[in-house]
């Protein structure tokens, strides 16, 4: 046995694995294109909160002292507050749903040490994701490029999304804001309700076309989390922690900070947990105005005998500026 198998951690892209990947991928994308000869069994269909074109959805987790997720909670015990006025909850779900989730993977000159932490982290994702999910690749340096083939939106293949990134040498630039607004885009054409980003990066960007107060309003309009695992401690003059640590935290998601190829695969799998332990809550907000100011969100949970735990959510989000047709 490897020393990588021993140790618990992916086997190593070499050259050889990274064509048996390839080829592998090319086998799935062509029987895909094949009409099946019998209809996989479909999973029951997660609840739909896109009724109400006002509808705010949000996606909370909640943790009691030691980390550990607490489920089953009641709608009841869970409050909402906009700008300091309570909101009613209309939607509620605690049930463990599919996620549409995609990552982000900087490959960009700075990263090239860290390819192999790179390549724990990609096949971790791969590992982590369910048979329902809805899940991509984008691969990112001054270019953005999808992983999957034109013909793959998304899929639940852990060979085809490793393969997705294997075949892209690092080098060059580093356009974060594109990549991050790419990938916001990628999730808006999902079935699924639950959306989240995992970006593996520095930090470092110095060829968006977009800037990063673009890419921040980007991400406070949308609903997706977005978990960020930065390698920018590994060098202390490349990186930009602090703008990975706001994405995350404004969206009510979270930062890891590994510094080995355990410590990604450990970030990666603790982020494949977190997302489908939360809950899904929707609210119509009471003030209707679609001014596109911020709105900023507090959510509680009380209840009677209840330690207060840490709940995460995201800070607040954008109002539509349309009428949408009223």
């Amino acid at each position: 046995m490897s020393p990588a198998l021993k140790a618990g951690l992916p086997m190593p892209l070499t050259p050889r694995r990274t064509l048996c990947l390839l080829l592998l991928a090319g086998s799935v994308v062509r029987a895909a294109d094949r009409p099946a000869q019998e209809p996989a069994p479909q999973p029951p269909a997660p609840p739909s909160f896109s009724s109400e074109s006002d509808l705010v959805v949000l996606q909370v987790m909640v943790f009691d002292r030691k980390g550990d997720a607490l489920r089953q909670l009641p709608r009841e015990v869970f409050h909402v507050v906009e700008d300091g006025t309570p909101q009613t909850i209309t939607m509620f779900s605690g049930d463990e749903a599919p996620v549409a989730v995609g990552l982000l993977v900087d490959n960009s000159s700075s990263m090239l040490t860290r390819r192999n932490m790179v390549n724990a982290g990609v096949m971790a994702f791969a590992e982590a994701n369910k048979p329902e999910d809805q899940a991509f690749t984008i691969v990112f340096n001054e270019h953005v490029r999808r992983g999957l083939p034109e013909t793959v939106a998304f899929t639940n293949n852990p060979i085809l999304l490793q393969a997705s990134v294997a075949a892209l040498p690092p080098g060059g630039q580093t356009a974060l804001h594109d990549a991050v607004i790419a990938g916001l885009d990628q999730l808006a054409a999902a079935e699924h309700q639950k959306h989240v980003l995992v970006v593996l990066s520095d930090g470092e960007d110095n060829a968006s076309r977009q800037r990063e107060d673009e890419m921040l309003r980007r991400a406070e309009r949308s609903n997706a989390l977005i978990y960020a695992v930065s390698t920018a401690r590994l060098d202390a003059n490349v990186g930009n922690e602090r703008l990975l640590r706001k994405l995350a935290r404004g969206t009510g998601g979270e930062l890891y900070t590994p510094r080995t190829e355990r410590d990604v695969v450990a970030a990666v799998g603790d982020i494949g947990v977190k997302i489908r332990q939360g809950y899904t809550i929707g609210y119509v907000p009471t003030n209707s105005a679609h001014d596109g100011s911020y709105r900023k969100l507090i959510v509680r949970v009380l209840a009677p005998g209840m330690r207060a735990p840490v709940v995460h959510v995201r800070d607040g989000y954008l109002a539509p500026l349309h009428s949408h047709g009223r």
